[in-house]
């Protein structure tokens, strides 16, 4: 789907100006990335560290979102689309189900390193985007995209929202005998990955039931998060939550 056939989020696409970007941003973006990639070698899930390889990210540089565009959209069909800010819902959604990454590129400051209380750039790109490259991650994000656009119960857009929560900004898995971190919230946040690997937040095993029902808190660390075994798991989990929302819960 091209953007110009995204009706609602129209308004929020704009272009990312990549010569404005300063020296001192570049510096800001190499040593964000400095912090964080030595422990995501160790922690992260082994479909980012792949897909960050891939879609060619530098470590040393800003992304420029249409380089990283062209070699991941032959991938899974994603695309890292610019945008103004924080988007309503629907735009959101309507994003999603598209392909259509929304990715904002203003960055933090020096004096901002280990939190923004808004996504940036480094968020959005070093944290999510190396995900979509992985194609059961890329078809299920598509697949939530689309279900979230089809359901007007405020009540199971909650539930629904806490399914992306516990996965795609805050998911851990399973690999190699030991938790991998895959969610953009752990992977973009030292302090959240380090409280994980310490073994401050319990791990439960990922259920539907569960996940849907903890509440979020967004001014604390995590004391709980949910491991899947398997990318396969989360996509079977958005076939049973539909199925339930078109009953009339979940």
């Amino acid at each position: 789907m091209e953007t110009s056939t995204l009706s609602t989020a129209a308004p929020y696409i704009i272009r990312q100006e990549y010569t404005a970007y300063s020296e001192e941003q570049h510096g800001v973006w190499a040593e964000l990335v400095g912090r964080a990639f030595p422990e995501l070698e160790k922690h992260g899930a082994r479909e980012y560290l792949d897909g960050f390889s891939m879609i060619g990210i530098e470590q040393d540089r800003l992304p420029n979102l249409k380089s990283i565009s062209a070699r991941l959209e032959p991938r899974t069909g994603w695309n890292t689309t610019p945008v103004s800010g924080f988007l309503p819902a629907p735009a959101f959604f309507e994003m999603l189900a598209a392909r259509r990454f929304p990715t904002t590129t203003w960055l933090r400051s020096r004096d901002s390193l280990e939190y923004t209380p808004e996504p940036d750039i480094f968020h959005d790109v070093f944290g999510h985007v190396p995900m979509h490259a992985h194609p059961v991650f890329a078809d299920f994000l598509a697949y939530y995209g689309r279900v979230c656009a089809s359901v007007a119960d405020a009540a199971v857009l909650e539930k629904l929202g806490r399914l992306f929560w516990y996965t795609v900004e805050f998911g851990v898995i399973r690999q190699g005998g030991g938790i991998k971190v895959y969610g953009s919230g752990l992977i973009s946040s030292h302090g959240e990955c380090r409280n994980v690997m310490a073994g401050h937040c319990a791990i439960h095993d990922f259920t539907l039931d569960e996940v849907v029902n903890t509440q979020v808190k967004v001014d604390e660390l995590h004391k709980l998060l949910f491991a899947v075994n398997s990318f396969d798991q989360i996509y079977e989990a958005m076939h049973e939550a539909e199925r339930r929302a078109a009953c009339g819960g979940l």
